[in-house]
């Protein structure tokens, strides 16, 4: 659900035909914002553990379960981000497949693949790997943060609302060097859904730059879960 809904309002702004086009970069913001709100609604049962920069930072954090019943143990971690990156695949092809005849008519490579992957404005991979820590450490540092209040185990005890508002407020003021991918699960598997699919005229998936969006979110993720130990004592 948040991969259908976050690549299909790229798609509606970018690609050539659509009612949307050219709507702007704060119509994404909101796609995405929303996009999230619908994930993490749907997702109550895991958590609603979305992305594997979230999952890992919790770990860091030292949460003892993920959701109800589910404990924190390498075998849950790795299901968990395995279910992440195959919903971001299917998700992906499920906005491929809305957007078909858009994709057709679409005549740039570069912004067919924008519709499934984030990719720098200023390519420089150091500074772009520095802008993804910082974006996922406010997501999950800020996430931890609405958890302290109660139950921290996952997003679905948080409510969809403030997640959604914090992704917005993240790519409209984060967003901007690298399409703040925040989330390893959102770029990687729709970058291998864009490989694989049948897409007319589509180019390369530009894997030079795919390590960014994984391993920064990753890092970014991590340091969230271990400085929010100190910084953001547990109430309740």
């Amino acid at each position: 659900m948040l991969l259908l809904l976050g690549c299909g309002v790229v798609a509606n702004v970018a690609l050539a035909k659509t009612k949307g086009f050219a709507g702007g970069f704060l119509m994404v913001n909101f796609g995405w914002g929303l996009a999230v709100f619908a994930g993490v609604v749907v997702a109550y049962a895991s958590g609603a553990h979305l992305n594997p920069a979230v999952t890992l930072g919790l770990v860091a954090n030292g949460v003892g379960e993920f959701g109800q019943g589910v404990p924190v143990d390498v075998l849950s971690v790795v299901t968990y981000i395995g279910a992440q990156l195959i919903g971001a695949f299917l998700g992906a092809t499920g906005a491929w497949l809305a957007y078909k005849q858009h994709f057709d008519d679409e005549p740039e490579p570069a912004t067919k693949l924008g519709v499934f992957s984030t990719g720098p404005a200023i390519r420089s991979y150091g500074w772009n790997l520095a802008t993804e820590i910082i974006g996922t450490f406010v997501l999950v540092f800020v996430v931890i943060g609405f958890g302290r209040n109660g139950d921290a185990s996952g997003l679905a005890a948080l409510g969809a609302l403030p997640v959604a508002l914090l992704v917005v407020g993240i790519g409209a003021s984060l967003g901007g060097p690298t399409g703040y991918a925040i989330n390893p699960a959102r770029d990687l598997g729709p970058r291998i859904a864009h490989a694989v699919l049948p897409i007319k005229g589509k180019g390369g998936s530009d894997w030079a730059y795919s390590w960014v969006p994984v391993v920064g979110p990753i890092i970014g993720g991590v340091l969230a879960g271990l400085a929010a130990i100190p910084l953001l004592p547990l109430l309740g």
